[in-house]
């Protein structure tokens, strides 16, 4: 063997070759800054939305305000501040979250206090959730939903091994954000602290909790829900009315029986954009909660095929970079990104499932796409700090080598041979 092909065959592995920086700078230059697919999905489900809510809410709002394009200002006004906080949100780094995260649940706690404070909180339907804000009515239980998220991933971060080996330290977090629960529940809000806990115990979860302790948790947590669905008669009439709502359509069963004529005449292509009849003061809600009815309605089986595909894609695209922060070493990341993958998955599952009736009647709006500004502003920079994730991954994953360090390497390689 010639000594020229003796030194090619004893170069580490991992050395550079000639012309190597330049090949890893034009990769850096091709690849894209983030998850090209993730964004697209969230932009595209942001503009039917807009679409789906100006169709379904202009002949309410002509009755009741005078003015057609009363809650399609509204949701332009909340989608441009969602995007705006999206975009600042996007800027942060990760580590900031992670450094924020206790300051950030004591700030969501004392938010949800202030709402039992007399003058404060604003009630509307019997409901005490939102904060007045002049132009903009705050809502902390949607902001919970978020601050949980990063809340917990510290906490697997920190005491990775307490909750894996000791119940206490598997049982710890869940105080804090008990009380929150507690808070959610007195305004009343059965449906997000439903949808909280069950995220934060699939993130315990998949943080290793041991089977046993996850056993107790999952039974204390099931009958606690239980026990308030029975203690209340309407939150038990919503759960029995659901299994046969034309047995009463006029009364209990009338919002889902409403949205299930909708899905039927919808049919497999719908009837057309602006087309339905359901939403002309027959659903109630139509803009809101039952939005994917409206779809169903005028888009037909498609249409909601598309929908949940997307919604799909997109708990994917979560799972997936969580998965490639966690092998890259970055567990803080890993976990917030299936963290928000659980919330923004759960949440539309069990919205698909109330508007379908295979789930009792609750007010949890479609992410993304239903009227409603604090949903949509989480859902946006929930999506915002994946994105922020997934780019500090392709940087780290791409990260040039300084050519002095190549230079250093070669001369290496030539004393060695």
């Amino acid at each position: 063997m010639s000594t020229s092909g003796r030194m090619r065959a004893q170069a580490a592995p991992g050395a550079v070759p000639r012309g190597g920086m330049r090949r890893r700078r034009r990769i850096e230059a091709r690849q894209a800054p983030v998850d090209a697919g993730l964004l697209l999905a969230v932009l595209f489900l942001l503009g039917l939305g807009f679409v789906m809510v100006t169709s379904a809410s202009m002949s309410i709002a002509d009755r009741n305000y005078g003015d057609p394009y009363f809650f399609v200002l509204r949701h332009g006004i909340a989608m441009a501040l969602a995007l705006g906080c999206g975009l600042l949100c996007f800027a942060v780094p990760v580590k900031v979250w992670r450094e924020a995260a206790p300051w950030l649940l004591l700030g969501g706690i004392a938010l949800l206090a202030m709402l039992l404070l007399p003058g404060i909180g604003r009630t509307v339907n019997g409901a005490t959730r939102w904060i007045p804000l002049g132009v903009l009515n705050l809502q902390p239980s949607e902001l919970m939903k978020f601050i949980v998220v990063i809340y917990v991933s510290d906490y697997l971060i920190r005491r990775q091994i307490d909750v894996q080996v000791s119940f206490i330290g598997f049982l710890r977090p869940m105080v804090p954000i008990g009380v929150a629960c507690a808070l959610i529940l007195a305004q009343p809000d059965f449906g997000t602290t439903a949808v909280i806990l069950a995220t934060v115990m699939g993130m315990l979860f998949l943080g290793g909790v041991s089977i046993m302790s996850f056993g107790v948790l999952f039974l204390g947590v099931a009958t606690a829900l239980a026990g308030l669905i029975i203690v209340e008669p309407y939150r038990l009439q919503r759960v029995t009315s659901f299994l046969d709502p034309f047995a009463d359509p006029y009364n209990s069963g009338y919002q889902l029986s409403q949205a299930l004529i909708a899905f039927g005449r919808g049919e497999w292509f719908g009837v057309g954009l602006g087309n339905g009849i359901q939403k002309q003061f027959y659903l109630p809600e139509a803009h809101t909660d039952f939005l994917l009815a409206v779809v169903g309605e005028e888009f037909g089986l498609l249409g909601v095929l598309l929908v949940i595909a997307l919604f799909g894609y997109l708990t994917w695209r979560a799972f997936d970079i969580g998965n490639r922060a966690r092998l890259q070493g970055e567990g803080f990341s890993c976990y917030v990104a299936h963290g928000f993958g659980l919330m923004l998955g759960l949440q539309a599952f069990v919205n698909v499932g109330v508007n379908t009736g295979l789930l009792p009647t609750k007010g949890l709006p479609l992410p993304f796409m239903s009227y409603g500004s604090n949903a949509l502003i989480v859902a946006v920079i929930a999506v915002a700090v994946l994105l922020r994730i997934d780019h500090e991954l392709r940087r780290t994953a791409v990260e040039p080598i300084p050519e002095g360090r190549v230079h250093r390497e070669r001369r290496l390689q030539w004393r060695r041979a």
